[in-house]
This record gives C-alpha cells, sequence and structure tokens, in this order.
C-alpha cells in the first residue's frame, strides 16, 4: 500500500500557482517584446526552449501522478506513449520540409536516402495537419486502452505490472529501431522546418509553442484537479488503498482503472507533440525504460498524490538535470539514482510533503 499522501496545499497555494503559471504564460512573452536583449528580464532562446521542454515533463509527470498517486499503479512505460504523441507530430513535420517548394508531395529526407518510392501507408494522412492533432491524442490512447484492457482484466497489479510496461516500451524503442518501419531508424526525425506554414527556428514561433505548453499544462492541472476532486477521483483513491474492498462494495475497479490509465497516457501523448517542434528531434531513445523511470522519480521527488508536487519535481530534477550535464555530466546518473533512493527512504511524501510538515510543525 502507498503511503498517506500529504495534504494538498491550501486554496492559497492553489491560487498562487496557478498564478504563477499565469505570468509565466502571458508575461515572459511581453517582456521579451518590450525588454532588450541584455536585460536579466529577458528570456533568451535558450531558456525558452529549457522551460518549455520542462513543462512538457511537467504534463507526463501530472499523468503519472494521476495513475501512481491517486490510483496506487506504478507505471515504467509512460516514455511510450510520450514518444508516439511525439512521432505524430514529427511525421507531419518531416512532410513540411519538402523538396523544391513542393513539400507536401514530396517524401521524407529519409525515404529518399533508403531510395523508398512511396509513403507507407501510416504515413498517408501525415500531411494533414488536423490528422495529425488526431493521431496524437488516438494512437497514445488507442495503444494503452488495449493494453490496459487485457493488463487489467487479467488483475495484473503492483511490480508485475510495473515489469510488464517496461518490457512494452523496450520492445517498442527496438521496433521504432528498424529502418523498415518507416520511422527513420536510429535516427528518427529532425531538421524540421514549419509547421502550419510557418517557419519555427523564428523567436515569435517559439515563444508561441512556449506560451501554447505553458497553457496545456495549465489546462491538465485544473482538469486534473477537478478529476480527483470529483466521485470518479474519489473512487481512485479507494481503489489505491484497497482494492478488493472497492469491488465488494459493488464497484468495478477495472473500468476505472482503465479510463485513467487511458487518460495519462494522452496527456503524454500531448505533452510529446509539444516537445517535439521546440527540442527539434524525436528518435527511438525517447522510448528508452529509463525515460519513463524518470518520470516516476519527477513524481516521487516533487509528492505524489499533490498534483502540484509532480510538477514541481519536474522542474527540479530537469534543472538539476541541465545543470549537472553541463558541469559534471559523469556524475548525472549516480546523482538521479541517489536522489531516488534519499527521496525513497526520507521524503515519501516528497518535497511538498516536506513543506507541508514544515509548516505543520511551525504552527
Amino acid at each position: 500500500m502507498l503511503p498517506t499522501p500529504p495534504a494538498i496545499l491550501s486554496r492559497t497555494g492553489w491560487t498562487t500557482f496557478v498564478v504563477a503559471l499565469l505570468v509565466v504564460c502571458a508575461v515572459a512573452p511581453l517582456l521579451n517584446l518590450v525588454v532588450p536583449a541584455g536585460s536579466v528580464f529577458h528570456m533568451s532562446d535558450y531558456a525558452v526552449a529549457l522551460v518549455g521542454k520542462i513543462m512538457c515533463y511537467a504534463i507526463c509527470a501530472l499523468a503519472m501522478d494521476l495513475i501512481w498517486g491517486y490510483t496506487g499503479i506504478l507505471s515504467l512505460g509512460h516514455g511510450l506513449f510520450f514518444a508516439l504523441g511525439g512521432y505524430a507530430m514529427g511525421m507531419y513535420l518531416m512532410r513540411q520540409i519538402g523538396r523544391d517548394g513542393n513539400y507536401k508531395s514530396a517524401l521524407p529526407d529519409f525515404m529518399v536516402f533508403l531510395d523508398w518510392k512511396t509513403l507507407p501507408w501510416h504515413w498517408q494522412l501525415s500531411d494533414s495537419f488536423i490528422a495529425t492533432l488526431v493521431f496524437i491524442v488516438a494512437v497514445p490512447g488507442l495503444v494503452a486502452f488495449v493494453f490496459g484492457y487485457f493488463a487489467f482484466r487479467s488483475r495484473i497489479k503492483g511490480i508485475y505490472f510495473s515489469i510488464i510496461t517496461q518490457a512494452m516500451t523496450f520492445a517498442s524503442m527496438l521496433l521504432f529501431f528498424r529502418n523498415e518501419t518507416g520511422f527513420g531508424g536510429n535516427n528518427g526525425f529532425t531538421d524540421f522546418k514549419r509547421i502550419l506554414g510557418i517557419p519555427i527556428a523564428t523567436p515569435s514561433m517559439r515563444m508561441a509553442l512556449f506560451v501554447l505548453t505553458g497553457l496545456v499544462l495549465l489546462g491538465f492541472f485544473l482538469f486534473a484537479r477537478w478529476l480527483v476532486a470529483s466521485k470518479f477521483g474519489r473512487v481512485l483513491q479507494a481503489i489505491r488503498d484497497a482494492e478488493t474492498r472497492v469491488m465488494f462494495s459493488g464497484y468495478s475497479p477495472v473500468g476505472y482503472k482503465l479510463t485513467i490509465w487511458t487518460l495519462s497516457a494522452v496527456m503524454c501523448g500531448v505533452a510529446g507533440a509539444l516537445y517535439v517542434p521546440q527540442v527539434g528531434i524525436i528518435n527511438p531513445s525517447e522510448m528508452s525504460p529509463a525515460n519513463s523511470i524518470e518520470i516516476a522519480v519527477w513524481a516521487a521527488v516533487g509528492g505524489r498524490a499533490t498534483l502540484i508536487g509532480p510538477i514541481l519535481g519536474a522542474f527540479l530534477v530537469n534543472g538539476a538535470k541541465s545543470w549537472l550535464t553541463v558541469t559534471a555530466p559523469e556524475f548525472w546518473l549516480y546523482f538521479l539514482g541517489a536522489l531516488f533512493i534519499a527521496v525513497t527512504l526520507f521524503l515519501p511524501n516528497g518535497v511538498v510533503g516536506l513543506v507541508n510538515q514544515l509548516k505543520g510543525r511551525s504552527k
């Protein structure tokens, strides 16, 4: 059984967090328009890309909190859903590169290199932005639904479920590494040029993607807050704490678990789609089991069953990663492992739990 989750922050804490996100989303672009490039208040292109990327990770951490913190399902395969959403967006962006200006009918560069003559069947609608939006939601959702249907009906749970999800993402990574699957092999997709006909590399487009990512994170956060406070959310927490008792009370845990599992996969897919144009690359390494484990680390560090905690954990861990991989890259993995062990032993409720504990002592 999971440890008792820490109390969710007060109403003032929620308001502060929402206002902070709105400030980042709305004020930062305005500041960049009026503040000179040399000012400390001006966000550089690197800062915009870094914070935008971490906000995508924060969406994944929030999705992990819904299934792990509130439902008690530890997934070690959510990197797959993140990558599937990223590949759906990457396929569209690759069709936008084009050759000789006729980008809607051209083959992607890697297909030309491999001497392919026609597009594979699964690329046929990749030049449509509307179809891409549908695929970003439908592909991760469908994969999660099919996997979850058989897993939950078979009553696979606990460490066995975690191992199976890790095996699923590892097998998918090996599949996407193969050139004949039509996903770019080990190089994946990169060198994107435009989105909706607009160049991606311009500061205005980068800032627009940054703002969109922040608004999506805010929307998912408010939706998750409403969801866990509803009857559906209370049943999820009851399943986490005593699934057998929930069954005896007349509820079928399978439907609830399958719904939240699929929803969390869709959230990761949307995060992956926002990640790709900002980072500029997507390849099978995004499906590596280590990436999925990192998502769980973000949720654990911030604090499970708090909603705010996993978002905070994503920023703290990835901020440390950004700094350490520059100053001492050889120590990053050791630091990550030590951090996870320390949180497990000394901070089972994460950073948010520690803050709540300190606040309780000060009263």
